[in-house]
């Protein structure tokens, strides 16, 4: 916690107003959720992702930045098998939620859906969770995942 206040000291950048900053947030949770689902790049993950970021998961656990890469590496290449699980994740679009953290970044709230199938079989909902993403948006002017909250999973209704 100490290291995100020293970041946030060290560099105060300006963040858009709203509805500008709801947009933003929104294209860089698409890019990011592309990626981790769709791309499976996990090169690109990292340059999506803050050195220091931490993702907490209410199934999974607690991971760093080099966990959190490394176990989206090992998921990717186990994706390539003919017949491995695929997955997709959806925005529920009306839960979005996104609040400025001035001189920061952004935390964005909502629901998602996921969506998976076998191999090239038929695609089914499989599941619901909520999350909360902060974002820093850093001085190079590009918008990284610091934190996230993954929680409420449940299996679709």
């Amino acid at each position: 916690m100490f290291a995100l206040l020293a970041a946030l000291a060290a560099t105060s950048v300006l963040v858009p107003a709203q509805p500008a900053l709801t947009q933003t947030i929104a294209a860089r949770d698409a890019v990011l959720f592309d990626v981790m689902f769709a791309k499976c790049d996990p090169a690109a993950l990292a340059g999506l992702v803050t050195d220091d970021m931490e993702f907490y998961h209410d199934k999974g656990g607690a991971m760093d930045h080099d966990a959190f890469v490394a176990d989206y590496a090992k998921s990717c290449a186990a994706k390539r098998a003919p017949d491995a699980w695929r997955s997709r994740r959806e925005l529920v679009p009306e839960t979005l939620k996104v609040y400025a953290i001035p001189g920061f970044g952004a935390v964005e709230e909502g629901a998602h859906l996921f969506y998976e199938r076998k191999g090239e079989g038929a695609e089914r909902l499989a599941g619901k969770a909520r999350f909360s993403i902060l974002w820093r948006l850093g001085a190079d002017g590009q918008w990284r995942m610091a934190r996230t909250f993954s929680i409420d999973h449940a299996p679709a209704p």
